[in-house]
């Protein structure tokens, strides 16, 4: 019998990683690990978390000891998902930063199809009480809401793990067979390349006084999710930050002759 299918599911699923950005309770950590293994997933990222993990942690992993060992330990969101080409972040409240919404389903088929192209993707999620911070947040690519009850809709970690986790696996089954959609495109620039687009961006709005005095902030989020929306590949963002380039040059130019 062929072993195919089962195959490319496990290395679609090798390029997701779940990141648990500052989490409190060691224990949940060890949930976690263990609603991933049972969905085939097994890369497990942790970001700045309160405590380490501990004997609970693995009292709870209940046989997932693997994933929580090979857990890795970043100092910020930034670092954990600096290679990633897609990030989802786990919310269950709404945001003044508007991002695309997705339900767990969709989540899951964008994160698969986006591995199945050879991106790396992350699911972002917060901390047990407060969850993720604004500034955190708007290094996702997409929001992700689970639709519990609203008259009871307190889920934990390891609950909203479990649902996404479980989306990402019905959709890796689903797509087995299938085969990639960019096998002769160029992929998506990695977070990393596009943040570091962003921060020249934002460098050259200045340099060209674009705001004129208003707060920048808005006119950013906004074009964040442009070309966010557009997914530039590694070399598009190197000609757009070409362009900026040239901006900041003329910009600099003008000033000196103004002097």
């Amino acid at each position: 019998m062929s072993t195919a299918p089962a195959t490319q599911s496990t290395a679609f699923a090798e390029r997701i990683r779940v990141v648990l950005v500052g989490t409190q309770h060691p224990g949940n950590i060890g949930s976690a690990a263990r609603a991933m293994k049972t969905m085939g997933l097994s890369r497990l990222v942790l970001v700045a978390p309160e405590r380490d993990p501990d004997a609970d942690s693995y009292a709870l992993a209940a046989g997932a000891d693997d994933v929580l060992a090979a857990a890795v330990v970043h100092g910020t969101l930034a670092e954990a998902i600096a290679d990633c080409r897609l990030v989802l972040g786990c919310t269950a409240r709404s945001r003044r930063i508007a991002l695309e919404e997705l339900e767990p389903r969709a989540a899951g088929a964008r994160a698969i199809g986006e591995a199945a192209a050879g991106g790396e993707i992350a699911l972002v999620f917060g901390r047990e009480r407060t969850g993720l911070s604004n500034d955190e947040y708007e290094l996702c690519h997409a929001a992700v809401h689970i639709p519990a009850n609203p008259e009871y809709s307190s889920l934990n970690l390891a609950m909203a793990v479990q649902v996404l986790s479980y989306e990402v696996r019905l959709a890796a089954l689903a797509t087995v067979g299938v085969a990639p959609g960019r096998e002769e495109q160029e992929q998506p620039a990695s977070h990393a390349e596009m943040e570091g687009f962003f921060a020249q961006l934002a460098e050259t709005l200045d340099d060209i006084d674009f705001h004129k005095g208003r707060a920048p902030e808005s006119a950013m989020r906004k074009l964040r999710r442009l070309f966010l929306r557009a997914q530039p590949d590694t070399r598009e963002v190197r000609i757009l930050r070409g362009v900026l380039a040239d901006a900041q040059r003329m910009a600099k130019l003008a000033g000196a002759r103004d002097s």
